[in-house]
């Protein structure tokens, strides 16, 4: 069972529609793929609503997916969830709640870069750059800032304003690690920390994290090394959680066209872990 359990679409900061990405996986030789955008569902619905008007629903398995932002003593940390009740009330309340706070971050930073820069950019601008209901976020920003000539780049925009010592910037108010894996564990779903090579806190935080549901470590992914994978995939062992994987995608790399989905080695028991450990979460 091939599978990719990290992937973005345009309803948070990918470029791909759900139907590219589920054609593109299908093409690779994929045969499930988790879709994980920003505090953002809705893609995996217009997936499987593809998959089934195109006859294909037994060539690949979309799995619902979700990456939560989260921030945690001033640092990112990313939670993961799969196979959770997108129906479930807190869950919902989640999304919405961090849904409300992109777009204030967003409309803060708008009125700074008008007022401090001078650069002039209309949250039209920025929200149409993903698909109806999607989330909005720092690339769109930056994208938004270029397209207005405040900068020459989106890598420039970047070093300029979208970072924490920016004049512009304003931090998202957003939930705790702990609140995003206890909700996800609470509406069924299986709770991973996404990348934690970027935390130099990693295994201390994973740990308490284990205290309200956390499920497993996602070792396998394309900034991780192979001393990496196996160090997080030691300390899972070590801990009773799982391991899951993905490549992360995003965009196809821009310098020499590569389209990098399901290119980042994921074992395949990856994916039967994962389900059984979903299966023992239902039966608890």
């Amino acid at each position: 069972m091939k599978c990719d359990l990290h992937i973005h679409t345009y309803y948070s900061d990918g470029v791909f529609s759900p139907e590219k990405i589920v054609d593109t996986a299908i093409d690779i030789g994929l045969n499930a793929i988790a879709l994980t955008d920003h505090d953002n569902i809705l893609s995996c619905k217009v997936a499987r609503d593809y998959l089934k008007k195109e006859g294909k629903e037994d060539k690949l398995e979309v799995i619902q997916g979700v990456e939560i932002n989260t921030l945690y003593k001033n640092k990112e940390v990313h939670i993961l969830g799969y196979f959770m009740d997108v129906n479930d009330s807190d869950f919902k309340t989640l999304l919405k709640n961090q849904q409300a706070a992109r777009v204030e971050q967003t409309q803060e930073i708008i009125t700074l870069l008008a007022k401090k820069e001078g650069i002039k950019i209309k949250y039209e601008d920025i929200k149409k750059q993903v698909a109806e209901g999607g989330s909005i976020g720092r690339p769109h920003i930056a994208k938004a800032i270029t397209q207005a000539g405040g900068t020459s780049s989106v890598i420039e925009a970047y070093a300029k304003y979208i970072h924490d010592d920016s004049p512009v910037y304003v931090p998202r108010k957003t939930v705790s690690p702990y609140d995003a894996v206890e909700i996800i564990y609470d509406a069924g779903g299986v709770p991973v920390i996404a990348h934690p090579h970027d935390l130099d806190i990693a295994e201390t935080l994973i740990k308490d994290l284990m205290t309200v549901g956390l499920r497993g470590i996602e070792a396998y992914h394309r900034k991780h090394s192979p001393a990496c994978v196996e160090y997080f995939s030691s300390m899972a062992e070590e801990l009773g959680l799982i391991v899951t994987g993905g490549s992360d995608f995003h965009t196809p790399n821009l310098i020499n066209g590569q389209i990098v989905l399901g290119k980042n080695f994921v074992p395949e028991w990856i994916y039967d872990k994962l389900v059984k450990e979903k299966k023992l979460i239902d039966m608890a």
